[in-house]
This record gives structure tokens, sequence and C-alpha cells, in this order.
């Protein structure tokens, strides 16, 4: 029951869920921390992420348990530090017989992002072609997957300025979010705040406003605090057309405040 309620909050239908019930095996640690991490709460994912990592330091669990670790240090802008873990991540995968193509490709997916982050283009475009060949070792790739390779797939074109690229990228994730629902639905939201950003890249910035503000009002619907702060910071940019500026820029600010109060450090590159 724990299991299915972790699964839930962490890659299901319920992202909001809080508090989150106990874990009593590595897998449920790593569940319970995926799930707090999407709502902000690092401290608390960060402890069961070291509480797995001291069971099962090794393996294919240990090493999604390290992208994990990553990914939220690049949530936070910290994508030199992340790399590290990522990199670590990757020479974990498979290292206990079982399967690979999970904890390989999260890892490799995430070290695109990272050297997307520091402004490394080609080497980015590299690790997400390894990221493909390793997806093209399954017959029907997870879902989870597939959407994460086309976000960083969109940041990439973005980057390159490629924006036609970037929206084409986003919107395959949108779809796949979609196509997955009610499941991954924390997943479906960040597919909507990384195609407002990719049309904004090929100048749709009506549509990118109006992608932005129905996914803002999704973020408070299911506690989604990180996410809610991308968008504000979209949005104050670009100019809601529900919100008013100085209310966004308060969303903006609240959401920042509550990341560092749940664990979170802010950091600069």
């Amino acid at each position: 029951m724990t299991a299915t309620a972790l699964s839930a909050a962490a890659f299901g239908e319920d992202p909001g869920m809080w508090p989150l019930p106990a874990a009593h095996t590595p897998a449920e640690l790593w569940l319970r921390a995926v799930a707090a991490g999407g709502q902000g709460r690092y401290g608390s994912a960060q402890a069961d992420l070291s509480a797995l990592l001291r069971q099962l330091p090794a393996g294919g669990l240990a090493s999604l348990a390290l992208s994990t670790r990553a990914s939220f240090l690049r949530q936070l802008g910290g994508h030199r530090a992340a790399r590290g873990w990522d990199g670590r991540a990757l020479a974990l995968a498979g290292t206990d017989g079982a399967s690979t193509v999970e904890p390989a490709v999260d890892a490799l997916v995430g070290l695109a992002a990272d050297a997307l982050g520091v402004g490394r283009l080609a080497a980015s475009a590299t690790l997400l072609e390894r990221a493909d060949a390793e997806l093209a070792r399954v017959d029907v790739p997870p879902a989870r997957l597939a959407i994460r390779r086309a976000w960083v797939g969109a940041e990439l074109a973005m980057a390159a300025g490629d924006g036609m690229r970037a929206q084409a990228s986003a919107e395959r994730g949108v779809e796949l979010a979609e196509r997955a629902l009610p499941a991954l639905r924390r997943h479906r939201v960040k597919s909507d705040v990384v195609l407002a950003a990719a049309l904004c890249s090929a100048g749709a910035i009506d549509r990118a406003r109006e992608v932005a503000d129905r996914a803002l009002t999704d973020t408070a619907v299911y506690g989604l605090v990180p996410l809610r702060w991308a968008l504000a910071c979209l949005l104050s940019d670009l100019g809601s057309t529900t919100r008013a500026t100085h209310e966004v820029v308060t969303i903006r600010e609240q959401c920042a405040a509550e990341v560092t109060r749940r664990g979170g450090r802010w950091s600069g590159g």
C-alpha cells in the first residue's frame, strides 16, 4: 500500500500528496524522494536519498538515486555540481546485473542537461545521441524517459537558437505526457513549462503566455513549487494575460522563499 501511494505521488496522479507515507525499502525511499523533490521539499528528499545510498550503495537503484540528486541541483541552478552526480550515476548503471536502460538513460539525459547548462552544446547533443541509442534497445521505451529526452532536446534547440525545432521537441514531450495520463501528472505540467519557453524561442509569444498561464494554475493545484517558480519567472518577463505583474512577481518571490525554507540552496551555475 505504501509503495502504491508513493508511486502515485512520484510518477502518478497525486504529485501534491503531503505528508508522504514512510518508506520501508530502498525503492520506496527513491519514490518518496522524487515526490518530495517535485514539491520543492529538498531537505526531505535529500535525506531519503542519503538513506537509500547507505542501504544500497551500488546498482541500478543507486544510479537512479544519484541522478535524482543531480536533478535537484540543476533545478536550483547547480549544473556544474550536478555533473559529478550524473557521472557517478552512469558509472553505477547496470552494476547489479539488472537492465541498464532506465538508469543509463536518466544519467545520460541528466549529463546532457548539465552540459547544456554550462554552454557545452556539442557535448549535450552527443550525450542525447547516446541516450537515444539506449532507448532504442527496448521496443517501447518508458514514457518517463522519452518525455525527459524531449525536454532536454527542446532546451538544446533553444540554446542553439532553433526555435522551430525547440517547439517541435517540446510538443513531442506534451504529446507523450498527455498520452500517459493520469500517470506522470507532474511530467505533464513540466511539459507545458518547457513548451512555453520553446514557444518564446519560436516567436509565438501569445501562445507562450496562454500555455504558461494555464500551467501556473496547474502548479498551484498539484503543489509543484519549483515549476511554479519557473513559470512565474517566465511570466514576469512575458506578462500574464490573467494576472497582474505584481501578482506574478509575488508568486515568484514566495516560491523562491518556500524552496529555501524546504531545504533548497540556490546556486549560480
